[in-house]
């Protein structure tokens, strides 16, 4: 698995720098363009026996209209409960995850886009027994490496809804993104 994660995460790379190289030239303006920066992120919101809270707002700068790069921030809380078959909790899972997240995306068509996005997240989880059996516990830093792609919906002037998928190449234990393949949305104006 660990040979498979290593030859996607080169070929992603391998594509992304040929696009930026296969780029059109725009003409050179002077300084920093803060017309060019947009702002957006992920939130989310579950209740119930599982709770979950995502807040992650990002900040990025739009290079050309072929590459954009930025940063952001990752807050996440999350709280599974698990019952037995008539109702009684048997244990909790809490977690929570911050950190910072770099992001570089490439358009090679109009509203299609791939994406690397490295992230470092402090995280911590305990699992809360009903019975008299003690606490798990797990405190540390988890990096992530995700690498995905989506479409970028214009809902206007400058506004667009992202709806992409991605995957988390280092496939760490204690990920936020779990082992599989994920889907995201969020907004960016």
């Amino acid at each position: 698995m660990k040979n498979i994660s290593r030859f996607l995460l080169v070929l992603g790379f391998c594509c992304f720098f040929q696009l930026l190289q296969a780029q059109d030239e725009e003409p050179k303006q002077k300084g920093f363009d803060k017309s060019k920066l947009f702002f957006g992120g992920n939130f989310g919101l579950s209740f119930g026996s599982y709770t979950f809270v995502n807040v992650s707002p990002q900040v990025g700068y739009m290079f050309n209209k072929y590459f954009a790069a930025g940063a952001g921030v990752n807050l996440i809380y999350s709280s599974l409960r698990y019952d037995d078959v008539y109702g009684n909790t048997l244990y909790r899972d809490k977690s929570g995850y911050t950190g910072l997240a770099l992001f570089a995306r490439a358009f090679p068509v109009r509203f299609i886009y791939l994406q690397v996005q490295p992230e470092y997240n402090y995280t911590w989880w305990t699992r809360d027994y009903a019975s008299a059996i003690p606490s798990d516990k797990f405190n540390g830093f988890v990096p992530s490496l995700l690498i995905g792609g989506g479409v970028a919906i214009p809902t206007g002037a400058r506004g667009a809804f992202m709806v992409g998928a991605s995957y988390d190449v280092v496939q760490d234990a204690r990920s936020p993104y779990g082992t599989g393949i994920f889907i995201n949305f969020g907004y960016s104006f």
